[in-house]
């Protein structure tokens, strides 16, 4: 939950009682029937990470959600560059380097 987040920011990582001054999103479903909008955007206009085009989740008890679609997001820690314009660039698995 959105409170669980915030309770994991406070008191484990970073911890010592932090407490973000700053925006945060919510909690979402990126996958299956319930998946928000802007996923369900995303996944379509990119449908397969750019480093790794076949990138799948590798383990299906971790598979929780329906329909299963091969654009599925496999891992929390993908990531979409989005343009200026508000287009979708590229689609990164969590295998690739960030700064």
């Amino acid at each position: 939950t959105n409170d669980e987040i915030l309770l994991m920011l406070e008191h484990v990582r970073p911890g010592s009682g932090f407490k973000p001054n700053f925006m945060m999103f919510e909690k979402c479903e990126v996958n299956g029937k319930d998946a928000h909008p802007l996923f369900t955007f995303l996944k379509e206009a990119l449908p397969f990470p750019h480093d790794d085009p076949s990138s799948l989740m590798t383990n299906p008890q971790y598979i929780i959600w329906s329909p299963v679609c091969r654009n599925d997001i496999s891992w929390n820690f993908e990531k979409f560059l989005i343009g200026p314009d508000g287009v979708p660039f590229k689609r990164y698995s969590r295998h690739f380097e960030t700064i």
